[in-house]
């Protein structure tokens, strides 16, 4: 990212954004709502059925850790055309999920084996169009206005962090029931919004011909090989699904994306899941959490939207190492807080920071990307911030159960410290990869 602004990134600024983009603004923006309603409720659903905090975090992350099987797999039809399609019945398969969780939290006392299928389904669908949305920006935007789209829509997932959990929270007083219902609810209309595109969703095939050999990966746009060169079936299928892997190995700025997100990403799931067991061992509800999370969201929302002009004036390489570095004493501090309102200012200020570098790192890494390997590198970024996703709530459970409630954050702290000792080591070489 340069230190100033150029004239082109300004008027893409001015531009109205399409019809596409403001249905995609609108298809994530209510998954994201959907999602943050129920998932702050789970947990308590879980707890209040009588299962401790360490099986309430074995489900989040089995059931991250499920969704990320099938999200290479995915990639791979979404790269070749196949990625509204994908996106749309994944997210109604999701609905289907959600819809099944609500009848059977209404009903009784669901047992934990019922609970735990639906969810897989829900994670492995979310997964799916996770993975087939990968590069859609780049199938509905130009280049100039991808920093502009990227922080759109990470501001509506941080407005989702507003409304969600204070919406999720409320409903589960009225019926615990209902915070799958508006889950539910919002996969359809995600269905919805992306059934409406204009766009098939397909990437230029020319662009993709001519960028594959700059990066030494097969993109999926060449012609097809004669008969007798033709690889094996199964040998095609694994280039197929480790081209993704092959470039981000092979792009310096990518290793970088996947390493800053799959930890940070990691942390803030370990420290969320700390704070819920922590209040609710201090007899707190939903609405405490749904307000921990809304300031949190109100505050990344603010961070999402000034994410490219802070960015363009202080340069890239020198936010991220300041942030990875202002990080570390905010997760310090939550291993002393015991209240609400101090981890919802905790949270808030974290939530502030992580997007100034994340929609700066996730708009460059569309435009480092070719085309038609959008959704392949996408599930690899992806798999990596999932699997750290998946993995931090079973630490954090077996750390309040064994430990203490401040021992998330103790190891959160150490870990960000770690991250932000080696970005500050190899500040230089951000410097260029980032530039």
């Amino acid at each position: 990212m340069s230190p100033g602004t150029t004239a082109a990134d300004k008027r893409a600024a001015r531009r109205p954004v399409s019809r596409d983009v403001r249905l995609f603004w609108c298809a994530s923006a209510s998954d994201a709502l959907g999602t943050q309603a129920s998932g702050v409720v789970l947990p308590l659903l879980l707890l209040g059925l009588g299962h401790s905090a360490a099986v309430v975090g074995l489900v989040a992350g089995v059931s991250t850790a499920a969704g990320l099987l099938l999200a290479p797999l995915a990639a791979v039809p979404a790269d070749r055309g196949a990625r509204k399609p994908v996106m749309f019945w994944s997210a109604t398969v999701s609905a289907l999920a959600m819809a099944g969780v609500t009848v059977a939290v209404a009903a009784g006392r669901p047992p934990l084996a019922l609970l735990l299928g639906a969810v897989l389904v829900e994670r492995f669908s979310t997964a799916v169009y996770e993975a087939a949305a990968a590069g859609t920006v780049a199938m509905i935007a130009p280049p100039a206005e991808c920093p502009r789209v990227v922080a759109g829509l990470s501001a509506g997932d941080q407005g989702a962090l507003i409304l969600g959990p204070a919406l999720g929270g409320a409903l589960y007083q009225a019926a615990r029931a209902l915070p799958f219902l508006a889950d539910a609810v919002s996969y359809a209309v995600a269905a919805g919004c992306v059934r409406a595109l204009s766009s098939n969703l397909r990437p230029d095939r020319c662009a993709d011909a001519g960028a594959a050999p700059e990066m030494g990966v097969d993109s999926g746009a060449t012609a097809p090989a004669p008969a007798a060169r033709r690889p094996h079936p199964a040998r095609r299928m694994r280039e197929e699904l480790g081209a993704g892997l092959a470039l981000v190995r092979t792009s310096p700025f990518l290793r970088l994306v996947l390493i800053w997100t799959a930890t940070v990403n990691g942390v803030i799931v370990a420290l969320y899941y700390g704070a819920v067991f922590t209040l609710q061992k201090g007899g707190h509800g939903g609405a405490p959490m749904g307000l921990v999370l809304a300031l949190s969201g109100a505050a990344g929302l603010a961070g999402s939207l000034a994410a490219p002009r802070i960015a363009g004036r202080i340069g890239a390489a020198r936010l991220l190492v300041t942030v990875s570095w202002l990080l570390v004493p905010l997760a310090a501090g939550l291993a002393t807080a015991d209240g609400p309102w101090t981890y919802g200012a905790l949270f808030g200020v974290f939530c502030l920071l992580m997007p100034l570098v994340g929609v700066v790192l996730q708009s460059r890494a569309l435009q480092e990307t070719p085309p038609g390997l959008q959704a392949r590198t996408g599930a690899v970024l992806a798999s990596a911030a999932g699997g750290s996703a998946a993995l931090a709530p079973v630490l954090a459970g077996v750390c309040v159960t064994r430990v203490g409630t401040a021992a998330p954050a103790v190891v959160c702290a150490v870990v960000l410290a770690a991250l932000a000792w080696r970005t500050t080591v190899v500040r230089s070489r951000l410097a260029e990869v980032t530039a």
